[in-house]
């Protein structure tokens, strides 16, 4: 299946704020039958590490993560002061997504030279995809309407069913519900100044 690009985009570059409330990462996803590809949006928050939206799409077209956020802003609580950072994808860039940022008032980031570790909540949760629910550690499935069931009932086992040591061996789900400092249940072994990418693990 070809990649759809569309060459109408208006496209932002925006600096990284390091004090991150919202990740976003794209995943690919690979048909079993026919060897095509299709792309997750997921978006997180870093405080719960709950996805609040998310979208399966066989596109990259900057419509497919637009859906996902649109889902997000529907499931969130506040949306004030939230700051919105992803990589610096062709989606997250483009006029309609920033144009739909810039609405809901949100503060928008993005990495600035394509280091995993400038995204690091986005790259645990593909690792625990990966991980956690993938007998080799790649996400495959006959067709894109299997691939929207399995997704669907992984994000809700994830948010609401798996605790997690970075939110005392809480959900994501019932640590979205709180306030307040949530403290990590491991040891900390990295510089201080490593502290961003300490970020992810849980």
């Amino acid at each position: 299946m070809p990649l759809n690009r569309s060459n109408s985009l208006f496209y932002s570059r925006l600096s990284n704020i390091l004090n991150i409330l919202k990740s976003v990462k794209l995943h690919k996803v690979l048909y079993r039958e026919t060897e095509n590809f299709s792309y997750l949006y997921l978006i997180t928050d870093m405080y719960s590490r709950k996805i609040l939206g998310y979208t399966l799409s066989e596109d990259l077209k900057a419509s497919s993560a637009v859906k996902a956020l649109k889902i997000a802003l529907k499931n969130m609580t506040s949306i004030k002061d939230c700051i919105h950072h992803s990589d610096r994808g062709i989606q997250y860039c483009s006029h309609q997504y920033i144009k739909l940022l810039k609405k809901n008032e949100m503060f928008i980031s993005m990495t600035e030279n394509g280091d995993p570790l400038e995204n690091p909540i986005a790259e645990r949760i593909n690792r625990t995809i990966k991980e956690e629910f993938t007998e080799d550690r790649y996400l495959s499935f006959r067709n894109i309407t299997e691939g929207k069931e399995k997704i669907k009932q992984w994000v809700k086992f994830y948010n609401d069913k798996r605790p997690h040591r970075s939110i005392e061996m809480l959900t994501p789900s019932k640590a979205y519900q709180l306030n307040g400092e949530l403290k990590r249940m491991w040891k900390n072994y990295y510089s201080k100044k490593n502290s961003i990418h300490q970020l992810a693990d849980g």
